[in-house]
This record gives C-alpha cells, sequence and structure tokens, in this order.
C-alpha cells in the first residue's frame, strides 16, 4: 500500500537529519597524516678486487601531522590538513631498486597525499668512487669514496654516514638519526621514529647498514636492511616493505639491498566516507580500521594515478 501521509514529527526528524547530513558534506574534514616515501637502495661495493664496503640506503623522507609526535629530521609534528569533500592524489613511493657492484645505490621514489610530499631516500655511496644521494634521508657515504653521506631532508629525514679510510661504508641516514660513520665495520643505519596513528606503537623509517669486507653494518631500528659483506658473499638486505626502510650495502657480492616501498597512512572522523580509485591497496580492504572516533586508512600501494574521493 503506498504511503500518501507522514506525521508531522516524522517529517521534522527526516528535514533536520536531511539538514545534518548537507552540513557534514559541506565542511572542511580535519585529516592527520603519516607519509613516509620509499627508501634509497645500498651502495654497491667496489669492483676493484679490494674489499671496500658501499654506503647504506637513506630512508624515505618521513612527514606527519599527529599531535604529540614528530616528522622526520628532528622536525615537529606538522598541522594537520583540512580538506573538503572531494578527490585527492595519493602515492606510495617504491623503494630504490637494488644495485651491483661496482654502482651506487638509486634513490627511492616520493610518496604523496594531497599537498604533502615527502622525498624518496637516497641511494648509499659505492664502494670506491660514486658518492651518495642526498634525499628525504641520505645515503651513506662508500669506503673510500666521497668521504661525506649523502644530505637529509629538512624535517623528513638526517644524513648519511661518513666511510673511513678502511673497507667500510657509511651507515644510510634514518628519519629519527644520522646513520653511522664507518669505523673499520661499516656504519650502523640511522634509527627510524615511532607513530602510533594506527593505534599501536610502530617505528618506520630506519637506514640501511655501511657494507664492509668482514663486518657490515646493522640496519636501523624501523625497517633499515643489514648490509652484507665481501667476506662469505653476503648479500645487503632489502628494507622492509611499507616502512621506507634503506637497503643495506655489501661489500665485494653480487647486489645490495634494495630500498622499502613508503606508506600512506590518514585519519578522518568515522562519519565521513571514504572511496579509493582502482590500483589502491588499502589494509582493511579500503574500509579502514575503527581507532577511538577516527577511521585509519592504511595504503600500501598505488598504481600510476591513483587517488581517494573523500565526502
Amino acid at each position: 500500500m503506498a504511503v500518501t501521509s507522514m506525521a508531522n514529527s516524522s517529517l521534522r526528524d527526516f528535514t533536520k537529519y536531511n539538514s545534518m547530513s548537507a552540513g557534514i558534506l559541506l565542511s572542511n574534514f580535519t585529516l592527520s597524516y603519516l607519509v613516509i616515501a620509499g627508501g634509497g637502495s645500498g651502495g654497491g661495493g667496489s669492483n676493484t678486487g679490494g674489499g671496500q664496503g658501499g654506503g647504506g640506503g637513506g630512508a624515505g623522507g618521513y612527514r606527519c601531522s599527529v599531535s604529540g609526535e614528530s616528522s622526520g629530521g628532528g622536525g615537529s609534528a606538522e598541522t594537520a590538513l583540512s580538506l573538503a569533500a572531494g578527490t585527492y592524489t595519493v602515492t606510495v613511493g617504491a623503494g630504490g631498486a637494488t644495485t651491483a657492484r661496482g654502482s651506487a645505490g638509486n634513490n627511492g621514489s616520493n610518496s604523496v597525499f594531497d599537498t604533502v610530499t615527502s622525498t624518496g631516500g637516497g641511494g648509499g655511496g659505492e664502494g670506491n668512487s660514486s658518492p651518495p644521494g642526498s634525499g628525504g634521508s641520505g645515503g651513506g657515504a662508500g669506503a673510500r669514496g666521497a668521504g661525506a653521506g649523502g644530505s637529509g631532508t629538512t624535517d623528513q629525514g638526517f644524513g648519511g654516514g661518513n666511510d673511513d679510510a678502511g673497507d667500510g661504508g657509511g651507515g644510510g641516514g634514518g628519519a629519527g638519526a644520522v646513520g653511522g660513520n664507518a669505523s673499520g665495520p661499516g656504519g650502523n643505519g640511522g634509527v627510524g621514529v615511532s607513530s602510533s596513528i594506527t593505534g599501536s606503537a610502530v617505528t618506520r623509517g630506519g637506514g640501511g647498514g655501511g657494507g664492509d669486507n668482514t663486518d657490515g653494518g646493522d640496519g636501523g631500528a624501523g625497517g633499515g636492511g643489514d648490509a652484507g659483506q665481501t667476506v662469505g658473499a653476503v648479500n645487503g638486505s632489502p628494507g622492509v616493505a611499507n616502512t621506507g626502510g634503506g637497503g643495506g650495502s655489501t661489500g665485494e657480492a653480487p647486489t645490495s639491498g634494495a630500498g622499502g616501498s613508503g606508506i600512506v597512512i590518514f585519519t578522518l572522523p568515522i562519519y565521513v566516507p571514504v572511496s579509493f580509485s582502482a590500483g589502491v591497496t588499502e589494509a582493511n580492504g579500503g574500509a579502514g580500521a575503527l581507532v577511538g572516533s577516527n577511521r585509519v586508512y592504511t595504503v600500501t600501494e598505488t598504481d600510476p594515478g591513483s587517488t581517494v574521493t573523500i565526502g
């Protein structure tokens, strides 16, 4: 049977609901974020037969707007975004590709959310001559190479460690600390930074360890890859995926470690609708995870041109 009338109280409630919904959709939303770029790969060891190690890869740039937390490079939390309903760019940067002995490491790729861009980590220097890359965090210098590690980006990450006169390469810079200088052994990667944006404390953005003939450096806490070494032909370990960790370097083993991919995490009030374009991988199938009065969306992979629609 068709409904031909509605009580006045029902009409008032219906009108009030529609007015509230319109107000929600027309207002700006406060969005907190953590945007981490891809880490740089470790530098290859020398190909001269001397056993010199490359420098560790630098961590991807680390930018955070969560109140009470920190951005990379010693920076404070940034201002949260205020966004109107609309469609926004989201990009998760890939880690720098692994490299062979005799070649410097590759920089990681940038991660982007709307106007926030985190810079890919710098590749580690080669174990004889090629210098390290600068980036979100800088790559470590290769043994007997350029001397100084690559530079980090202000409020995103620290510089890489220096080489020594022996066979050790410097550690890659981390979001939370400078990469370790080589001192006989390869330098350790700089540590990352912890965030509780997902409801649990997780450290990300560690630098890769510097390579050596016999004693490669450790990766920094937060996904940095351990270095390899010439003796035993131990390859460098990759940075951990979705941490932006730098890859570990090596001595004269065949390959260095690739950089870890980045990540984009953001929070919105639970009443705000969110959808993603094809090619976006969100950790909860696009639904986000409920944390307090917000939903937290964790984007781990994107295709070129990926977007998120809010509201």
